[in-house]
Parts: C-alpha cells; sequence; structure tokens
C-alpha cells in the first residue's frame, strides 16, 4: 500500500493519502487579526480547497477535532460549522480547548476525509 504525501515539507505534509484515506494537516485562518467567526470561515476554506485537491469533499469528511483557545467561542464557531457542513454528512468529532502556536490564533481544526 503506497502513501502519497503532497506538499511534504520537513516537518510535515499538508495532505497525506494512504488506502483510500485523506489525513490534512491542522488548519487555521487566512488572518488571525478576526474574530471568531471569520477565523472559523477562513480555516475551512482552507480545508475545502486541501479536500479538493486530496479528491475528496466535505461530504466525505469522517472526523474532524477542533481546537478552541477558549471554550467561549464555541457557540460562535458552531454557528459556522453548521452552515458549513452538509446535512447528513456531519463526522465524528471532537472539539476541545488548546494553546495555540501563535496567540491570536483563536481555532485549529484536524481532518480526515475519505477519497470520493
Amino acid at each position: 500500500m503506497t502513501i502519497e504525501r503532497i506538499e511534504t515539507k520537513q516537518r510535515m505534509s499538508r495532505i497525506v493519502k494512504h488506502n483510500g484515506t485523506i489525513y490534512l494537516c491542522g488548519q487555521v485562518c487566512a488572518d488571525a487579526t478576526k474574530g471568531i467567526t471569520e477565523q472559523t470561515q477562513t480555516m475551512l476554506d482552507k480545508v475545502d480547497d486541501l479536500l479538493q485537491q486530496a479528491g475528496s469533499d466535505r461530504e466525505h469528511i469522517l472526523s474532524a477535532t477542533i481546537y478552541l483557545k477558549d471554550m467561549s467561542y464555541f457557540s460562535e464557531m458552531n454557528d459556522v460549522w453548521d452552515n458549513w457542513i452538509p446535512e447528513g454528512h456531519a463526522p465524528a468529532r471532537a472539539c476541545v480547548t488548546a494553546n495555540m502556536a501563535r496567540e491570536a490564533l483563536l481555532v485549529e481544526i484536524s481532518v480526515i476525509a475519505a477519497e470520493k
């Protein structure tokens, strides 16, 4: 079984594909100066782009782990998430608080998906 690594650097690959499963590296927002709503939306836009590049889409997400800087952002993040995930295709999901790599980051996501 072949492992395909896409956009590989020394520390990580942006996408890893193995046996019909796609693993995305953690995704954060496009602009960390924005609030939780925009950070969540632009983070999910990046997930869309990577899934498309890998041959998948949000209907094929198997699992998502969402990291929030503070659980006080949970409701606002979920408002964006609930509008983004297709009805009937909710993945297994966990949401936890975490120390972020940069102070301004409010949310990060890790995604596992199936190929289409």
